[in-house]
């Protein structure tokens, strides 16, 4: 099996590239730092910042040239910071995100589509998250960027759709990686990355076409999207709020 993930050097996705990690594997790792070491199979690792499309179209032209199209894309590189809204200096803080969130994951895509649009067949997956179905106090920036990528997602199904491409969103909970373990307040139904991992790569061999991850949250998300306006901005404007002192 072919497999391409991003951010695959911690969190996440370090995670499921341990999972997919086999002895007739070809996995694709994409990270800013060194990442597949020790892992078992065949390991093609590039140093690349996903929102450079042009160097994420050299990376996808020297995989697909050597191993062949993928079976499976991972868009998992993100990250999450602190913002104000009403702060004009997170502006700066918004446009990285958004950046790195949803244009980078579109980039990851676009750079591997085409290989799997003429091979008929294959699965690209992003990465989004609960934090994509309503506005968080304190976390605009986070929640936006994974709006979008549930928007971007639904239209990249409805473009391959009839390709033999699957697309699969997968919006996780809280997940203990370092980009959670700055937050100072409980995080309900936490999983490990590990766990995470295989319960994602469940949700993507279905071809479900969008997955909350884990079971839980998913219920919550419902609740969240169904609760009028007025109640989910009185509970919402107390709830934490993520650190905005965190480097992204």
């Amino acid at each position: 099996m072919r497999v391409v993930i991003t951010g695959a050097s911690s969190g996440i996705g370090e995670a499921l590239a341990r999972h997919y990690a086999s002895h007739d594997s070809v996995l694709c790792l994409i990270s800013r730092r060194e990442a597949g070491a020790g892992l078992p199979g065949t390991v093609a690792p590039y140093s690349v910042d996903v929102t450079d499309a042009e160097a994420m179209g050299r990376a996808a032209s020297d995989f697909v040239g050597r191993f062949g199209a993928p079976d499976l894309v991972i868009a998992n590189a993100g990250v999450g910071v602190g913002t104000r809204s009403e702060e004009l200096a997170d502006v700066e803080k918004l446009r990285r995100v958004l950046d790195i969130n949803v244009t980078g994951l579109a980039a990851t895509l676009a750079a591997f589509a085409p290989a799997m649009r003429a091979a008929g067949r294959g699965t690209l997956a992003g990465i989004a998250s609960v934090a994509g179905f309503r506005g968080l106090a304190g976390n605009g920036a986070y929640c936006a960027s994974k709006a979008a990528v549930i928007t971007w997602m639904e239209s990249l199904r409805t473009e391959l759709h009839g390709s033999g491409v699957s697309v699969v969103c997968i919006c996780p909970g809280y997940i203990d990686t370092p980009m959670t373990r700055v937050n100072r307040y409980r995080m309900p139904f936490l999983l490990p990355p590990d766990e995470a991992a295989r319960r994602i790569a469940r949700a993507i061999a279905a071809r479900r076409r969008l997955a909350v991850v884990p079971w839980q949250m998913a219920a919550v998300s419902v609740l969240l999207r169904l609760m009028p306006g007025w109640l989910y901005d009185r509970l919402a404007a107390r709830a934490p709020r993520k650190p905005r002192d965190v480097r992204i």
